[in-house]
């Protein structure tokens, strides 16, 4: 069955570019920008040491802050794309954050043209189609979210296909950011959030009461309300599901007590993601491997999240049609 499942039509929603960088392409892109990177980041396998949630976006921030320009962009989305490609990803949007390449240096334009440099690129060499979600960060707050919004809507780009937010759930409320993703949905763009990650699942009630969004980023503490289930499936709402990134994070014990099963016989829209994918030792096509065999997950349902992943998918309805269509032959 593995093999099966290595060749079936892969999609992932959820990604945060910056946390897909490998040690190695640290090392390589620092070593280029002439920076020092403090080799205390790795341990002693070479993989990022971290212990617990502020130690993972401490290392997050370290390995992130070696990019300097928008080919260093270019080389992230590259890699990325050309690592999802491998394992028969055949579409993957992924989270930018405008703030952060600004912390670096960079400008918003030569952020969006490394990306789009890399997605082209990628599509070219493997076939895979990427595109882009902007993000703005929750902790930095809401005004900082309009400004990001506005930057987005006034910078319009095909490859940019929607908006959403990262950082400290804790930070602010998710009503506070009613203006910022207003603005970003009034312009046609589809929106996403993270909630009930850290926090319970008010945080997901907060973000389908006062925010237009169409998915939830994690979610997975919706499964302690029964009302909640029931209501995401009412408001079709979908989650981006990370398990391998739960696990990492302690937000559930064990593969056994994760709610992927419960969200699926619950029929709530999920599909399987990365997340930060080197941070957590993980990768698109291990989190269906690993939810087949953790959560005896049919093939037959890993194709079907394949297709709830493609439906809720930010791409334009040509794309979206070609590409179900895709996972539907296999």
């Amino acid at each position: 069955m593995t093999s099966q499942i290595s060749q079936l039509p892969k999609i992932e929603l959820h990604s945060h570019l910056e946390g897909t960088l490998k040690p190695e392409l640290v090392n390589v892109i620092a070593k280029r920008n002439g920076i020092h990177v403090d080799q205390n980041l790795f341990d002693s396998h070479g993989e990022y040491a971290w212990t617990d949630f502020a130690s993972f976006l401490s290392a997050y921030d370290a390995a992130s802050s070696c990019l300097k320009n928008g080919n260093d962009y270019r080389d992230i989305t590259y890699e990325y794309f050309k690592s999802c490609a491998s394992e028969n990803v055949i579409y993957a949007e992924t989270f930018i954050s405008p703030d952060h390449a600004a912390d670096c240096g960079i400008t918003y334009d030569d952020m969006i043209s490394g990306c789009v440099q890399g997605i082209d690129d990628a599509e070219r060499d493997f076939g895979i189609i990427g595109r882009i979600i902007v993000t703005c960060v929750r902790h930095l707050g809401p005004q900082q979210g309009v400004n990001v919004a506005k930057q987005m809507v006034d910078n319009p780009h095909p490859y940019i296909v929607g908006f959403g937010m990262g950082g400290d759930e804790n930070a602010f409320t998710l009503e506070d950011y009613a203006p910022a993703f207003n603005i970003a949905a009034e312009a046609g763009y589809p929106c996403t959030v993270h909630a009930g990650e850290l926090c319970g699942p008010e945080s997901v009630w907060d973000a389908i009461n006062f925010l237009p969004i169409r998915r939830i980023g994690h979610g997975v503490n919706s499964i302690l309300d029964a009302k909640l289930l029931d209501e995401l499936v009412k408001r079709n709402i979908h989650l981006e599901i990370c398990p391998g990134s739960n696990l990492s994070l302690s937000i559930f014990a064990d593969w056994d007590s994760h709610p992927l099963p419960s969200f699926i016989s619950k029929g709530i829209s999920v599909s399987l993601n990365s997340d930060d994918p080197p941070f957590f030792h993980t990768s698109v096509g291990l989190e269906y491997i690993n939810s087949a065999k953790h959560m005896n997950i049919s093939l037959e349902k890993l194709k079907n999240i394949s297709l709830m992943a493609m439906d809720a998918s930010f791409a334009d309805a040509d794309t979206k049609s070609r590409l179900m269509n895709k996972i539907i032959e296999f």
